[in-house]
């Protein structure tokens, strides 16, 4: 972990922190626009505090937000934050060799602290797990440096868009600017044509579906772009050449 001393001695951690650094602004504006929102929304302080700290996952927030402001069941937004965080299932199953040799509450502690961007900064510093112990740590102590940056950026501005909520106005266009920020991260994600089909046919099943309450189109265009997605690896995996 990023609070453990024998990380901070490494080469590794100094460059996760410099790695992470080149985009810390934008998870702090889109940190600071998520903590306006929530209050904004009608949450209270409190609320929006411990969200921000137990949640700890901006999608999954801003995909929340609205359903609570809208009185959704509580089933409702689970299952919304659980579709629009399922990717942090695969990162986890990517990340399992890299991390099993560590003690349970690290590995979870691990998983809580990484986010989008670091596991995208570590994927491409270590495509492939340590072979013996050095290894392992030098990766560990990258993977804590990137973790630590997202983390402090996230959290300090998120706290502050909070109790900074009713000193921003409206006409700042901070929504606008929090589409600015996803579409940035959507970009940065789209390596490939899966995800970017994936990406269209959520887009437009959202958009669809925009007349259901409860905007509950979210979950139609999550639930759609899987099926898709689904779909298209099952016709892969029959082609010939592919079994």
């Amino acid at each position: 972990m990023f609070f453990l001393p024998e990380h901070w001695r490494r080469p590794q951690f100094r460059e996760g922190i410099t790695d992470q650094g080149s985009v810390a602004m934008g998870i702090a504006a889109w940190g600071l626009m998520t903590g306006v929102a929530m209050v904004q929304s009608g949450m209270s302080a409190l609320e929006a505090l411990l969200m921000t700290l137990i949640v700890y996952a901006g999608s999954a927030q801003l995909a929340a937000v609205p359903m609570i402001t809208a009185g959704a069941p509580m089933w409702v937004i689970l299952a919304a934050a659980f579709c629009v965080n399922l990717r942090f299932v695969v990162f986890s199953a990517h990340l399992r060799p890299y991390l099993m040799h560590l003690p349970r509450w690290q590995r979870m502690v691990s998983g809580y602290v990484t986010g989008d961007l670091s596991y995208v900064f570590f994927a491409r510093r270590y495509p492939h797990p340590g072979t013996n112990a050095e290894e392992l740590a030098q990766q560990q102590a990258y993977l804590m440096g990137n973790c630590a940056v997202n983390y402090l950026a996230w959290m300090v501005a998120s706290v502050a868009g909070v109790f900074l909520a009713n000193a921003v106005p409206l006409s700042w266009g901070l929504g606008f600017a929090g589409i600015l920020a996803l579409l940035g991260v959507l970009c940065s994600l789209a390596s490939s044509r899966l995800r970017v089909l994936s990406a269209g046919v959520a887009g437009a099943a959202a958009v669809a579906a925009w007349a259901l309450p409860l905007r509950l189109n979210i979950l139609v265009a999550i639930t759609s772009a899987v099926a898709i997605c689904l779909l298209v690896e099952h016709l892969r995996g029959t082609e010939p050449g592919h079994a």
